[in-house]
């Protein structure tokens, strides 16, 4: 039996068993022939290959669609990502990483706000076997049989939640999470989600998805390089560009700086206001942990905004992965463990574990 945490974002598509991690943008393409497979130079910089063939159809997935594809498929819409998305960009990156004649049992997550929606939909999608066939970089091609025996769908930020309470093992790690009322902020590319647990207990009433991502910054300068360059400059072609603070169009350099930091602050300050006014009632949280890569950006801006103990980012960490190590680490929890360590309740009952805070009734939109 092998064991991941899978996060399905609008922006990246992050996959990690333990032992290693992968993130890849969540677009795909049809697959091309690729006549010359040599690099040009050799490159220190290495990139996700992801090339499949499923179902009568061959799909480039991640960077490698965008640079080779023709006709390229990215989304902000849920029912969408739900659909072909959901099914391409998790069989891609498992057939990648996973080894051959292991079932695999996954736990994965869902905005707050399409839980009920599309729990279901995403465990039926996945669960099963799944004939692939596995293109390399060098041509060869390797068939696949991938047996998904168990999907597991929590709340999306409560991988956050599970990161921060239990350790590698799928224990209970940091005692004192356990024991206090935390809340998380996690912006991804297009929501925002803002969770409670009170010593370990899920508060519906201070849990909400806003559509608040940083995918609005993204729109926002793509508008501003077409009025400025009359380039429209895809969503999905700006992670590089707002990293570095700049872009070259047709040869021309256009800064980025200081719009990113006007726009920054902007959703920033939106975020904080829906954060403060949800959690109103809340004044008695003891710290609120900050997630997700759109988290990592905003970071800086929050601190002064947000009302509460707002936990330190880890510099030597990629927020990006919180909730898909945290998802892991409960799947670890639910399977992974001997028969003595394994829970005796499970996350609908009143056990005083970590794992008691992702309800099985799922939360209202």
């Amino acid at each position: 039996m092998e064991l991941f945490g899978i996060d399905i974002g609008f922006g990246f598509t992050k996959v990690t068993n333990g032992s290693e991690q992968i993130a890849f943008k969540s677009i795909y393409g049809e697959a091309a022939d690729i006549q010359f497979r040599e690099n040009l130079l050799d490159t220190s910089r290495q990139e996700e290959y992801l090339h499949l063939e499923m179902e009568e159809n061959g799909y480039f997935v991640g960077e490698l669609a965008e640079r080779q594809s023709t006709v390229r498929h990215f989304t902000l819409d849920q029912n969408q990502l739900m659909g072909n998305f959901a099914k391409v960009l998790t069989l891609g990156a498992l057939g990648r990483m996973a080894k051959e004649d292991k079932p695999i049992k996954l736990v994965t997550g869902l905005p707050i706000k399409f839980y009920s929606a599309h729990r279901e939909q995403l465990v039926q999608k996945l669960t099963g076997r799944h004939n692939i066939t596995v293109v390399n970089p060098d041509g060869s091609r390797n068939e696949r049989m991938l047996h998904i025996a168990q999907v597991k769908v929590i709340p999306q930020p409560f991988g956050s939640m599970y990161n921060l309470m239990l350790n590698d093992g799928g224990e209970a790690g940091e005692r004192r999470f356990l024991t206090e009322k935390i809340g998380v902020i996690d912006i991804g590319f297009r929501t925002a989600d803002y969770t409670v647990s009170n010593r370990t207990k899920y508060l519906e009433r201070a849990s909400r998805t806003y559509e608040n991502g940083i995918s609005q910054t993204f729109t926002t300068l793509a508008n501003k390089l077409q009025e400025s360059s009359g380039v429209n400059v895809e969503l999905f072609r700006l992670f590089e560009a707002a990293k570095k603070g700049n872009i070259k169009i047709r040869g021309k350099n256009y800064d980025l700086a200081k719009s990113l930091d006007r726009i920054h602050a902007q959703l920033a300050s939106e975020i904080a206001n829906e954060v403060n006014q949800l959690w109103l009632d809340e004044w008695d949280i003891d710290n609120i942990v900050i997630s997700g890569g759109g988290g990592a950006v905003l970071a800086p801006y929050l601190s002064e905004l947000i009302e509460g103990n707002l936990l330190p980012l880890d510099p030597n960490e990629d927020a990006r992965f919180n909730n898909v190590k945290g998802y892991l680490k409960y799947a670890r929890y639910l399977w992974g463990r001997t028969p003595a360590q394994a829970p005796r309740a499970t996350p609908a009952q009143p056990a005083q574990t970590a794992a008691s805070a992702a309800p099985e009734t799922p939360p209202a939109s």
